[in-house]
């Protein structure tokens, strides 16, 4: 029987930069290629995002502050070539979207807002995917799976009538958003130290409610930082929950791309792994 594998979009130019101590290591998806590849996975090269892409999302001056490195964030710094490094990224989620593949790219993005450089995130990958398939017409919901809060994607999608943005995030946490909902945002903040088999019964809440907005397509920001080991975050999931949690999202039969965020501990190659063949039933 051949076994079906969900693309994996991949660009070694994004081993290009590596700050010291920085948990957000090229090591992270280096790693998770080496280990994707022994297990059959087919990998693709995406193209830099175009610019227009990037301020459908962006302020101008967010973009010219990125390619000139005039801005300054201790988590997330000015280093060489981040501007070239961040639109290939961008371009990994927009691959993604197309192919229904698996972005392992870096940066992460969904920390930046429309205006903000914070958080790992210099551009929002999966806010620029995700506004070019609402430009073609699709209604799109957002699962934000990351311990953090994707406080940039729901600034960049707040109010947006074709936009469902939903996330399962510690609290309290940096970045100490994401404590109410309202019209488009559905936020499930979720005390620290929750286990496997809680957070699955928050993500079933999720889920339903992607369900009632009926998208065209699934948008997941994955972060893999609720597991047990990771060093910057305090949750309890366990390797099988990842399994689970791919095919719970598979079982709302909607076509689902996923873009990386964070996730930080060593574990990580088999995380990603093990939500993947719950993506596709394996």
């Amino acid at each position: 029987m051949t076994l079906t594998r969900i693309p994996i979009i991949y660009h070694e130019r994004c081993l290009g930069y590596n700050i010291p101590g920085h948990p957000e290591s090229p090591e992270r998806i280096s790693q998770t290629k080496a280990h994707l590849e022994v297990k059959g996975y087919q990998f693709h090269i995406p193209d830099p995002c175009a610019i227009e892409d990037i301020t459908s999302v962006h302020t101008q001056a967010h973009v010219e502050g990125l390619k000139t490195g005039n801005f300054f964030d201790l988590d997330t710094p000015s280093v060489p070539g981040i501007y070239e490094i961040a639109r290939i990224s961008c371009g990994g989620a927009i691959l993604a979207s197309e192919v229904l593949g698996f972005s392992l790219t870096r940066p992460p993005g969904h920390h930046a807002t429309r205006r903000q450089i914070m958080g790992f995130c210099y551009l929002n990958n999966i806010a620029i995917a995700v506004a070019k398939l609402v430009k073609k017409g699709e209604r799109i919901a957002i699962l934000d799976i990351d311990c953090h809060h994707g406080n940039g994607t729901e600034d960049i999608f707040a109010y947006n009538r074709e936009v469902f943005y939903c996330s399962l995030h510690q609290s309290p946490l940096y970045p100490g958003t994401g404590l109410a909902s309202y019209e488009n945002v559905f936020n499930l903040p979720l005390p620290p130290g929750i286990d496997g088999k809680g957070y699955l019964r928050y993500l079933d809440q999720a889920l339903n409610r992607i369900s009632d907005f009926n998208p065209d397509r699934l948008a997941i920001s994955a972060g893999f930082d609720t597991f047990r080991s990771d060093p910057l975050t305090n949750l309890g999931l366990e390797v099988d929950d990842y399994y689970t949690i791919g095919k719970m999202i598979a079982e709302l039969k909607v076509p689902v791309f996923s873009v990386l965020e964070g996730g930080y501990a060593s574990d990580l190659p088999l995380l990603i792994e093990n939500y993947l063949r719950g993506l596709c039933g394996v």
